[in-house]
């Protein structure tokens, strides 16, 4: 593992090495894993490190943000790509298929059928993860595990792309039960991707199959 002290080593390169490690360990292609860094919160002069140092998929939590911040990025660099990794209101589906490039948080009927509407619209097919609240949290958004399999099929009823599952753990508490649980259900569904992994334990998200992981405060440091 890369040394957290060793200077010259920048904090994307040392994600990518933990990356590369764990998958390693996993006895998978570190090119399976798409790592996203999410940079909520975070000026465009922080960002701009990570540009330069080759990292092209971002995420932010919130359709007002990305709009002020990231249009100017994108203009500078067009091979970028922009995940939406929060909660999102269906009065905002349009907005979000108009601004970003994958969209985490699939969690309602009713959000589904706004993004329905919203593509056609539109006309661009946003891949989509469906977000289940995997520790039956009240205060998570997240479809519950028991009505994952109806909102699945009324997405592919509306020919929506749902490409994967995506959750975040409980806070506290060891993640890999929560992690095994969601590629326990995807492979059920028949869904490749797994959207799982943020700064603490991106690491166990890789060995249970992650393909996406979500890491903020490791790449760009505590937020103040």
């Amino acid at each position: 593992m890369t040394d957290p002290e060793a200077p010259n080593i920048t904090p994307l390169a040392q994600i990518r090495a933990r990356i590369a490690q764990a998958a390693s360990i996993a006895r998978r292609p570190a090119s399976e894993i798409t790592l996203v860094a999410v940079s909520k919160t975070r000026p465009a002069e922080a960002i701009l490190p990570l540009i330069a140092g080759g990292q092209r998929v971002f995420g932010e939590n919130r359709v007002q943000e990305a709009d002020a911040k990231w249009p100017p990025l994108q203009d500078a660099h067009p091979d970028l790509q922009l995940h939406l990794v929060g909660q999102l209101q269906s009065n905002k589906a349009e907005e979000a298929v108009r601004r970003f490039d994958c969209i985490h948080s699939l969690d309602r009927p009713s959000l589904l059928g706004a993004l329905a509407r919203a593509m056609d619209k539109v006309g661009r097919q946003v891949p989509l993860f469906v977000q289940v609240n995997i520790g039956a949290e009240d205060q998570k958004g997240g479809c519950a595990i028991a009505d994952l399999p109806a909102l699945l099929t009324e997405a592919r009823a509306a020919a929506l792309p749902v490409i994967g599952l995506m959750c975040v753990p409980p806070a506290g508490i060891e993640p890999a039960p929560f992690f095994a649980l969601l590629g326990k259900l995807a492979a059920d569904q028949g869904l490749a991707d797994l959207s799982m992994g943020m700064s603490e334990d991106f690491e166990t998200a890789i060995m249970l199959g992650a393909t996406h992981v979500r890491v903020g405060s490791a790449l760009f440091g505590a937020r103040t």
